[in-house]
Order: C-alpha cells, then structure tokens, then sequence
C-alpha cells in the first residue's frame, strides 16, 4: 500500500493551543560512524500555509529528488536552518547532548528572520532540543542558554506525516550528505560518498584496515570486530 503523503494537519491542530507559527524539525546522523549529527529546522504559518507537493521524509526520496526540492523548501518556508555538531564534540559530550547542540545553532540561526516559532514538532518520543529537555545519564550538559526556549511537542513519525518535519529532514539530509561527500575527497579509503558515514560493513573493514580519521566517533564502537577475531584465532593455533 502506498504511503500518504505528509500534510500541515498536525502544524495547524497546534492553532488551537494558540501557536500560529510552527517549527517542524527532524534530525540525520544520529547513528553514524563518522561525520557530524545535523538538525534541520522549517518553520511554516499553521494559519495559512499551503502545501509543497513532493515533499516526503528524506529517507522515501532520491538524491535527485532531495536536491531538487530543497530551493522549493527554502522559497516556502518562512524560516529554515540545519545546525551540525562534530564528531569531537559527540565524542565529548554525548550523542544526546550533540543532538541538542546542533538543535541550538539551527535555532539561533532563525532568530535572525523577522518570523520566529511559538513551537517546535520534533520527530521522535523524546525531548532532547528543549532547555528543559531530558538528556542521557552519560552525557555533558550544555552550557545554560542551549535548547530552544518555546514549547516542544514530540511526535513518533512526525517526519511520515508533518509536512513541516518532513520538509525539515529533506534540507538536513542534503547539507550533511554534502559534508560527507566532500569529505571523503580526502579520505576514499573510508567510502562516505557512498555510506554518508554510516556503518556498513565495508566501512568498518576500512576502519580495522586504516584506523580512525579525525572525523569518526572516537568514542563509538568502530571496529568490525574481526582484528580481534583474528589474533585470537591466531593464538588458538
């Protein structure tokens, strides 16, 4: 069965808490090897938005279909921004705390627009953009003034079925894609042009092969596992 296309349903049953102005925001990276966590942010008038056809979670789209779409989100929106934060600073305070730091720059890059949100629709069950956000038990907490400072409302899936979050995931797909790209310019060894960072098989082999670069998650598990494999093997022999 064909999947429904997302709609502003969800942004505008929001109007009747009082937000008109609505932030859709959806993150990519979380489970990489390599590269940084993004979060893009579309902010949207629940009162009179129309539409944009095409849009989907960035997952159900091509690459020529990601690309395209991503001047039609920027001319639609009110307000968009994606934030990054690095592999050294995931490896130095958790992926949690990352999430809510690359949340906070896509943030205060919108406050420069003349429209600001009343509220956020994040995708997933869990709150971790807010100030007032629940990080992990094994991650540093940010600095006071991080996380967004209006209401958060989490939503499981929101990026199938929230034109704004889907729009959201779209641009933070295609900027860090991009990141990946250029970035195995200077190490093919690893395939991210390809992998985008994640952790195919190919990539971990790299790894055991070549080591870590500057740009992996130091403190993730990285390797394949068969080095060890190996010199046990070896010592049973």
């Amino acid at each position: 069965m064909a999947r429904l296309s997302p709609t502003l349903a969800t942004e505008r049953s929001l109007m009747e808490s009082g937000f008109r102005f609505v932030a859709g925001a959806d993150e990519v990276g979380r489970g990489a090897l390599a590269g940084p966590v993004t979060v893009g942010m579309v902010v949207v008038d629940a009162s009179a938005q129309k539409p944009l056809a095409g849009v989907k979670d960035s997952k159900l789209l091509s690459v020529a279909e990601r690309e395209r779409l991503v001047p039609l989100i920027k001319e639609w929106s009110l307000a968009h921004a994606v934030g990054h934060a690095s592999a050294a600073e995931i490896d130095a305070i958790g992926i949690m705390a990352a999430l809510q730091l690359a949340g906070t720059r896509a943030w205060e890059q919108m406050q420069e627009s003349p429209i600001r949100a009343e509220v956020v629709l994040l995708d997933g069950n869990h709150d971790w953009l807010s100030a007032k956000g629940q990080l992990s038990i094994f991650d540093q907490p940010l600095p006071a003034g991080a996380g967004v400072q209006v209401p958060v409302q989490t939503m499981i899936k929101a990026d199938l079925q929230c034109l704004s979050v889907a729009a959201a995931s779209v641009l933070a797909k295609v900027e860090r894609d991009a990141i990946l790209v250029e970035l195995d310019g200077q190490h093919a060894e690893f395939g991210w042009k390809v992998n985008k960072g994640y952790a195919t098989a190919a990539h971990r082999a790299a790894i055991d092969q070549f080591g870590p670069s500057q740009w992996h998650r130091k403190s993730w598990k990285l390797s394949s596992g068969a080095s060890s494999r190996l010199t046990g093997a070896m010592g049973k022999a």
